[in-house]
């Protein structure tokens, strides 16, 4: 197979990895997004897919604009067989119509569930016990198309996104070169999303600053789901205030859930194991905490510097 891949974070490498690895597929080119200012320098920032390209001397295009009609006739050019789309922009129709073979994307979820910019992260905030990746060709309509192959994975009860993500990167790689050889040998059909939808279907938005701040009014459950849901990023954040009246932003890292009762809803108390924060019924167990302008630490290096009864949360 002859495959243009398209992809930016590092999600997207291992795939590529993957397909490149597998001595049936050529990959003709790679696309990805152009370099963007990052950091306080705004130096340009090359992407985790770029990266790799470069390291591997493979053929790479940056379009900004992938409506543009010299591009689009470049990537006509190669004549492709298939696209292989993994994290990237959304395709006009000229683009992803273009290949013979059509144009699969890998989702990570158990499509149709989980649905937009952030499925791992959803899944685990709302305590899902599986998820999975799914192969699709692409259609007009974002993540709606026929689904070719699905792979699942357990979910922990203290597993964190950072860690569903990178378990899910590995199978993405199995289930994609999988999904590229049934394309190959021509037996594959796909099952319309239509056909598996259920009564709960739950979508997967985009993640903003203001869903990250954790309500402490939720269950310790309910609370605990959310901070791993967002761990290592976009990081769960709460607010606290000083002696002086002076609210800080603390992220929280890793916690565990408690069954200890609740003395005091606005006080972090503490015990052996790690900080005890207040949630809607028992106390969460907070092992790892940012307090604002410092980098993560644990709670025995926060406790080395700070003292609890300085700090109240801002509910």
């Amino acid at each position: 197979m002859k495959i243009v891949f398209m992809g930016t974070p590092a999600f997207a490498v291992h795939i590529l990895d993957a397909i490149i690895k597998d001595a049936a597929n050529e990959v003709l080119s790679v696309i990805t997004a152009p370099d963007k200012p990052a950091g306080r320098g705004q130096h340009l920032h090359e992407s985790e897919v770029k990266k790799y390209a470069l390291a591997n001397d493979l053929p790479l295009l940056q379009p900004s604009n992938l409506k543009d009609l010299g591009f689009q006739t470049e990537l006509a050019a190669l004549k492709a067989d298939l696209f292989v789309v993994v994290a990237f922009r959304m395709l006009p129709e000229a683009v992803w119509a273009m290949p013979p073979k059509g144009t699969i994307n890998l989702h990570a979820s158990l499509l149709p569930n989980y649905r937009g910019a952030a499925p791992i992260n959803w899944a685990v905030i709302n305590g899902e016990q599986k998820t999975g990746v799914s192969t699709f060709f692409i259609e007009k309509e974002i993540d709606t198309g026929k689904v070719i192959e699905q792979a699942t994975i357990e979910i922990g009860v203290n597993d964190t996104a950072g860690e569903v993500h990178d378990r899910l990167m590995e199978l993405g790689g199995e289930v994609t070169v999988s999904t590229i050889h049934k394309i190959a040998s021509g037996d594959v059909a796909g099952i319309a999303q239509n056909e598996m939808l259920n009564v709960n279907l739950k979508l997967a938005p985009k993640i903003f600053r203001t869903d990250c701040k954790i309500d402490w009014s939720k269950s310790v459950r309910d609370v605990h789901n959310h901070i791993r849901g967002l761990s290592p990023y976009p990081a769960p954040w709460t607010l606290m205030v000083n002696q002086h009246g002076e609210e800080k932003v603390f992220k929280i890292g890793a916690t565990e859930i408690t069954d200890i009762p609740i003395i005091n809803s606005f006080e972090v108390t503490k015990n052996a194991d790690g900080l005890l924060f207040p949630s809607g019924d028992y106390y969460i167990l907070v092992k790892n905490i940012q307090p604002e302008g410092k980098r993560m630490m644990d709670y025995k290096a926060f406790l080395a510097g700070n003292k609890l009864e300085d700090w109240k949360l801002v509910l």
